[in-house]
């Protein structure tokens, strides 16, 4: 954990002994020891923080700001106008399918939450750009660095989708990018060479942690870990996955004897595996 200088603890913190002598002044004239208990109560108050994480932002506001531009456009004013630095709020939805407040009104049309989030100092993006239909911020990038819209946004979601999500006022980037091509790479979503029920049900992590659990989602399957979102599964073939919003992300399911799962999640140099008994299979449909 970083170190913390607490300067309140500091000897040569401005006007520190000089209040020091005043209460131990104040006491011995007498004033009582109630005084001096307000006094210390009152400095203690002062010195604690409403933030207990200060000087980072707070994590459940960071998570409520990013989930809250999804189209909550209330709720995100009155948490960037207490905390102005929550425009620029970014969080982790699992697999590091990172999203930032902007990012989440971009990607869902949200028009006015993205105003206000870059009123109050969101960095703007090629996405937003995209949604808002600034067409001439949008071709510049793409005639700079030709073939970044094929860049990928948070979900996995395409450049073109964030213009069209941008209703009439982004039609004319709409049309740009379809002419330009590239703008549009779908994450791959193959056939399941098994049913899906076979690959159903809760998993035990290896080492033990929080029970994994593979579920339906939009029409394929999903996964969540503990009491998170459960992140969509696209599937590559062969029973080789890719999380939604985490394209370099793998993971594998292996069929075992008698109803056994096995699934093998790599993340760069990690490995996380876990397995699912014939007893935690969801029972058969009738």
């Amino acid at each position: 954990m970083p170190e913390v200088c607490d300067d309140y603890s500091a000897s040569s913190t401005p006007g520190r002994r000089d209040g020091a002598l005043d209460r131990r002044r104040l006491l011995g004239l007498g004033l009582g020891a109630g005084l001096g208990a307000a006094l210390a109560g009152s400095a203690a108050a002062g010195r604690e923080p409403r933030n207990p994480g200060f000087p980072y932002q707070p994590r459940d506001l960071v998570r409520e700001t990013v989930g809250a531009s999804h189209g909550r456009l209330e709720r995100v004013r009155e948490l960037v106008t207490a905390r102005p630095a929550l425009a620029k709020a970014t969080w982790d939805w699992g697999f590091g399918d990172w999203e930032t407040a902007l990012g989440a009104a971009a990607h869902t049309g949200s028009r006015e939450i993205a105003l206000l989030l870059l009123g109050h100092g969101a960095r703007p993006t090629l996405f937003s750009a995209a949604m808002l239909g600034d067409l001439a911020a949008v071709r510049a990038m793409v005639e700079a660095r030709p073939g970044v819209q094929g860049t990928l946004g948070p979900h996995s979601l395409t450049l073109l989708h964030h213009a069209r999500v941008g209703g009439p006022a982004a039609a004319e980037v709409v049309a740009y990018l379809e002419a330009v091509g590239g703008a549009d790479p779908r994450p791959p979503d193959r056939p399941l060479e098994v049913a899906a029920e076979r690959l159903l049900g809760s998993y035990e992590p290896r080492g033990g942690g929080l029970v994994w659990e593979v579920v339906p989602l939009q029409g394929g399957l999903g996964l969540r870990i503990g009491e998170g979102f459960p992140r969509r599964l696209h599937h590559r073939g062969g029973l080789e996955f890719q999380p939604a919003g985490a394209e370099a992300v793998r993971a594998r399911f292996d069929l075992g004897d008698e109803g056994e799962v096995t699934v093998t999640i790599e993340d760069g140099p990690d490995r996380h595996v876990a397995r699912r008994s014939a007893a935690a299979a969801p029972p058969a449909a009738p």
